[in-house]
Formats: C-alpha cells, structure tokens, sequence
C-alpha cells in the first residue's frame, strides 16, 4: 500500500511590503551613523590622537555613500510582514535574512511605536513581544494607518486566544 505524503505548503514570503517611504526613514538613519563615524575620525584627526591614512577618508566616504544609497533599496525588497488568522509572520534583514512566526497563543503584548523622522514621514512600527527566547517580533516602517490598523487586529486577536501565552 503507497501513502501520499501530506501537503507541504511551499514556505513563501509574507504577504505584505514595508511602507514605500521606508527606504527614505532607513536612508537617514545611516547617513546619520555615517556622518557619526566620519566625523569622530574626523576628531580623531585633529586632535592627532591618530594618524588616519589620506587613502581611508576616500574609502570612507565611498563606502558610505554606497551603503547610505544600496542598503535601504535591498532591504525594502526583502522587508515583509504578514498577520494570519492563527500567527504573525515577519523577514528582515538586508546582508541576511531572518523570518519569524508567532502564533497568536504565544503573543504577550503588541507595542505601537513613532519616532521623530517616523512620524515625519507618517511611518510606524509595531512590536509583537512573545513568549520565546529570540525576543520580539519588529514591523518596521509601515505607513500610520496601517500600524494602527494592525495594533487594533492584534489585540483583538490576541484577546481571543485561549492561554496565557508561555
């Protein structure tokens, strides 16, 4: 007698993408520790506290450039998230990727978050902290509706499930 082999589903990406306007908030955000470090070896070499090789500025003015410009357009591609009738689903990751599944049973709470440039931009971030180990879940830069959206269905959700989330 041959048995079937179960369904296996293919593992696919979440369904839904980061805010378009989330390149811009990530962009800033490494300009920001770009010019940190330029300008702290800039301090470096003034106060002679170290010779810094006349080579190094432009190598490190060109790798920021291009990390500031690169790193923002593949992590867009690659940034999704997804909430499911049973669970939350992220992928993050630019260099590498990371994909995250939280059942609703195992969700403790559901934080909405708005920094200054997020709320610029009408951008905001949702934090699913569970029961595990590998700390929170993050959905980074999705448009403010969406986030409140999101917080709201989480919730009710999450209220929904029977357990206490361990």
């Amino acid at each position: 007698m041959t048995s079937t082999p179960p369904d296996n589903p293919a593992l696919r990406d979440p369904a839904h993408q980061v805010s378009a306007k989330a390149p811009v908030l990530w962009a800033v955000g490494a300009a920001v520790r770009c010019a940190i470090v330029l300008i702290a070896l800039l301090v470096v070499q003034i106060m002679d506290w170290w010779d810094v090789p006349w080579w190094l500025w432009p190598l490190l003015v060109v790798a920021s450039v291009a990390y500031v410009v690169a790193m923002p357009r593949v992590r867009y591609r690659i940034h999704r998230w997804e909430s499911t009738d049973t669970a939350v689903y992220t992928q993050t990751g630019w260099l590498s990727r990371e994909r995250r599944i939280a059942p609703y049973s195992r969700v403790q709470t559901v934080d909405f978050e708005q920094g200054p440039i997020d709320r610029l931009l009408g951008l905001a971030s949702v934090t699913v902290t569970t029961a595990s180990a590998a700390g929170p879940l993050r959905i980074s830069a999705i448009d403010k509706p969406v986030a409140d959206r999101l917080v709201d269905d989480l919730t009710r959700r999450t209220e929904a499930e029977a357990g206490d989330a361990t």
